[in-house]
């Protein structure tokens, strides 16, 4: 991947924070303070950076257990951190924020990406009491890949396979909600609904998908079909919100519309909102007060 296209990723993370930053100042008068507990590792027994997160906690007096918001960041699955998250703008509405690092495809191949997600979700529920989390309401929000992998979690609710990584086996890895923006959704027709309209090579030998996976769907098919959300999709998954820009350069919106026929099919209460002139960067005020909203209906 070229440096113009490196360069255009980062600007789009960068985005999303300063979205948020637009919205707490639409939004007037915030309701809390925030406190930041910086690299916390969900890994037991470790303290890899990839497993690293920050926990951002509305701070008052007389606060019930608090419904969580987990970030997680995009970047092709393959760039990205943590500190790129638009926590502050939903912990000072009352949620605490888990914003994740994840091990990066130049380090791990799927699916250790999901695997880690999970871990967090796990460790987070393990130390529920502690940071006063309520375990029930949890919702999973990412952006390209990170929606991607918040649409993952959302579709393998109870499913064990992707909850090998060490510690916390007690504790569920599910969301009771998610919120995934422009996340790829079906690894099998990306390239095809790409191809002539994305600025990022989904098909060469070092695109993205390539790399995240170890190859080509057509040459890892069976873990393709692992990585896409809609392979898992069925009734009984927890309500989503998916949003996409209709002028998307990077993901196709088509991804979105399968994802949401997918889950509209198997009565899933789910809502896709296209963003009317939306590139893959459609942060704005707006739009996170869309996901303010629904979080409200579905955590509070």
């Amino acid at each position: 991947m070229n440096r113009k296209k490196i360069f255009g990723l980062t600007t789009v993370i960068l985005a999303v924070v300063v979205g948020a930053w637009l919205f707490l100042k639409a939004a007037g008068q915030s309701t809390y303070d925030v406190e930041q507990i910086s690299d916390l590792s969900y890994d037991q027994g470790g303290q890899s950076y990839f497993h690293l997160l920050d926990l951002y906690l509305p701070k008052g007096t007389g606060l019930k257990k608090l419904p969580v918001v987990i970030w997680i960041h995009g970047g092709a699955w393959r760039y990205g951190d943590k500190k790129d998250t638009p926590a502050v703008a939903f912990a000072q509405r009352g949620y605490a924020v888990a914003s994740l690092n994840y091990r990066l495809s130049d380090n791990a191949r799927f699916p250790a990406q999901i695997k880690d997600c999970k871990a967090a979700i796990r460790w987070l529920r393990a130390h529920a009491s502690e940071y006063n989390l309520n375990p029930n309401k949890f919702a999973a929000f990412g952006m390209s890949a990170g929606g991607h992998l918040v649409a993952l979690l959302g579709v393998t609710n109870n499913y064990k396979q992707f909850d090998d990584l060490d510690g916390n086996q007690q504790c569920s890895s599910s969301v009771q909600a998610v919120c995934d923006w422009c996340g790829p959704t079906d690894m099998f027709t990306l390239q095809k609904q790409a191809k002539g309209n994305s600025q990022l090579d989904w098909e060469g030998p070092q695109s993205p998908l390539a790399i995240f996976l170890g190859g080509s769907p057509e040459k890892v098919p069976e873990l393709a079909g692992l990585a896409s959300p809609i392979t898992f999709v069925k009734e009984g998954d927890p309500p989503f919100l998916i949003m996409h820009g209709d002028q998307d350069e990077i993901v196709p919106l088509a991804q979105s519309q399968e994802l949401y026929e997918a889950l509209k099919k198997a009565k899933v209460d789910v809502q896709l909102i296209k963003v009317k002139g939306g590139a893959h960067n459609f942060a704005s005020s707006d739009n996170f007060g869309q996901v303010l909203n629904f979080f409200a209906q579905k955590l509070k």
